[in-house]
């Protein structure tokens, strides 16, 4: 239910939708209208994307609050300024009036790409995701368009775990099952779509890492051969030979100022050492 806080009285040429005609029209629209014609007009309006007549059928509406309060009028004046680009307009409408929860995947749409497109016009190129994220931390959608359950780059939690149990049953839905996940998620079937688009990639991208990293692995290299000592005496590659190097030499160091290794000891311990003080 809306707040019973009047919206705004502004003029038309300062992006709000007070009416400014003459008297007669206003009573017009009044005695022909109730205030559920007025919000069916608008729907249809607002569904039929004809945002011009849209606007001007609010400008004709007449200053009584039983019009202005009703929730598809003030969704049709948010649809109007963000449309004509008077965010700070539609701002305040979205701040100031409680709305029900199905419009709200709707009204935060707007929230979100009005602060969007600020963003981008201040800083002059398009925002990257990254740059997305820091507008919606600035920039958090109000409790009016928000119930407070947790979102993840906008989808609540629970239509993430929707599309997550469908994507483990079938990756690549039919345009028929996005339409049912659509309903199911009160997300758009673009969105459904990228959304099963961006987890295949990111699925393929780990797959392409974890062969990568098998592929370096030292049990995919040939280093455990003991040719790889070569002629120069080089440390041995492996981890068993590398372990056994250094215990014999602690062994040798912890014993070099103490005893001198017999020639028994080097070569039990694979001839890696030669018995310098023998020479």
């Amino acid at each position: 239910m809306l707040e019973s806080n009047p919206i705004p009285t502004t003029t038309i040429g300062g992006g709000g939708f007070t009416n400014i005609n003459t008297p007669s029209t206003s009573n017009i629209i009044g005695s022909i209208f109730t205030p559920e014609q007025v919000a069916c007009v608008c729907e249809v309006l607002q569904q039929s994307n004809d945002i011009q007549r849209l606007g001007d059928f609010l400008w004709t509406l007449p200053t009584f609050e039983h019009f202005h309060n009703h929730e598809s009028v003030v969704k049709a004046k948010a649809v109007v300024a963000f449309r004509r680009g008077n965010y700070r307009e539609l701002y305040n409408i979205l701040e100031r009036y409680q709305f029900a929860p199905c419009s709200h995947p709707q009204l935060q749409q707007l929230w979100l790409q009005a602060h969007y497109n600020e963003a981008e016009k201040l800083r002059g190129r398009p925002l990257g995701a990254v740059g997305k994220y820091r507008v919606r931390r600035k920039f958090p959608l109000p409790r009016t368009i928000w119930d407070g359950e947790e979102t993840s780059y906008c989808f609540k939690e629970k239509s993430r775990n929707i599309l997550r149990d469908w994507y483990l049953h079938n990756p690549y839905p039919s345009p028929r099952e996005k339409r049912e996940l659509s309903e199911a998620t009160t997300l758009t079937t673009t969105q459904v779509s990228n959304w099963f688009k961006n987890r295949r990639q990111r699925d393929r991208a780990s797959e392409t890492n974890d062969r990568k990293t098998i592929d370096m692995s030292p049990s995919h290299n040939d280093d455990n051969s003991l040719d790889d000592l070569g002629s120069t005496g080089s440390e041995p590659t492996t981890k068993g030979f590398q372990l056994d190097y250094n215990n014999q030499q602690y062994h040798y160091h912890h014993h070099h100022h103490h005893m001198k290794p017999t020639t028994t000891d080097i070569i039990d311990s694979g001839g890696i050492f030669k018995d310098y003080h023998s020479l």
